[in-house]
């Protein structure tokens, strides 16, 4: 029995960005193509790989063991091609990412870029957003992902998102009392975002817990103590979006974009910054595969 590549490419790819609409994107191919590719693997091996619904696609039991082996042999076969690849890249790449893209998937991906080129060396930094834009300017780093507000800049789009009202099951709204917000210290966009909308909308705030991690401020809404400013693909493990009965003010959409130093024009550089934008949903994508939901 041979497994054709392509098709262990279209199931994988399924399996990354959680749906085959977006696996097409990835693969230059219709939502239909990478349907037809699916069953045709499925008819292959003989049993069920995927369960799918209108919202979700997931991994059967079958789905899960074939999965390993797929990537596998695809590991196996990107070796291959590197080892008598005529011309190497070589170099170093410094990217940076904020805490709200960093992920298991996102990590994934750089090991398959560094299995993919084992000559580059990846320096790989997590910080706050005005610090990754700062050291895009200064040259320190090669690659940063940012988020922004504004649409009318020229880096290219990783990812469209919105802010929202998190809260925990717990938390208790008491309406004639000011709002406990957990928030991070100054400077911060989502602070920033949080108290522009509360200050547009008239409503008394203060702050109840602070924390310059994000994984704090999630905790502290978990647990009821306050309100937090999330964006929407942060909701989960005990998050809610807060409902329209708290009356609260609406938030901004905001955009993940690929920000490059002037500096940086290296085919390292250039290797990394088309697996990035290449892999595109990856935030999203690690929710898929946390939740098994689409």
């Amino acid at each position: 029995m041979f497994f054709d590549p392509d098709l262990l490419r279209a199931f994988v790819a399924v399996v990354e960005t959680g749906g085959f609409t977006k696996a097409g994107e990835r693969m230059s191919l219709s939502q239909s193509a990478i349907s037809h590719q699916i069953r045709k693997l499925e008819e292959q091996a003989g049993s069920a790989l995927l369960k799918r619904t209108t919202r979700s696609v997931t991994l059967t039991e079958d789905g899960e063991d074939f999965l390993r082996h797929a990537e596998q042999i695809l590991a196996a076969q990107s070796l291959l091609v590197r080892r008598f690849q005529k011309a190497p890249v070589t170099g170093a790449v410094r990217l940076g990412v904020p805490e709200t893209y960093a992920g298991d998937l996102l990590t994934a991906m750089l090991s398959r870029f560094s299995r993919r080129f084992p000559a580059v060396r990846l320096d790989v930094t997590v910080e706050p957003y005005g610090a990754l834009n700062e050291q895009i300017h200064a040259g320190t780093l090669d690659l940063a992902v940012n988020l922004f507000l504004r649409e009318d800049v020229d880096w290219p789009l990783l990812r469209r998102t919105r802010f929202v009202w998190a809260i925990g099951s717990g938390y208790e709204h008491e309406s004639e009392k000011a709002l406990p917000l957990a928030l991070a210290p100054s400077p911060c966009m989502h602070r920033d975002v949080c108290v522009e909308a509360l200050v547009e909308a008239g409503l008394e705030w203060r702050v109840a817990f602070s924390s310059a991690s994000q994984q704090g401020l999630r905790s502290a809404a978990k647990s009821g103590l306050a309100i937090t400013i999330a964006l929407e693909d942060d909701i989960h493990d005990g998050l809610l979006i807060a409902g329209d009965d708290l009356g609260l003010p609406a938030l901004p959409a905001a955009s993940f974009r690929l920000m490059r130093s002037a500096a940086a024009g290296t085919p390292a550089v250039e290797a990394l910054e088309e697996q990035l934008i290449g892999t595109g949903d990856v935030a999203s994508s690690i929710r898929t595969l946390a939740q098994r939901s689409g």
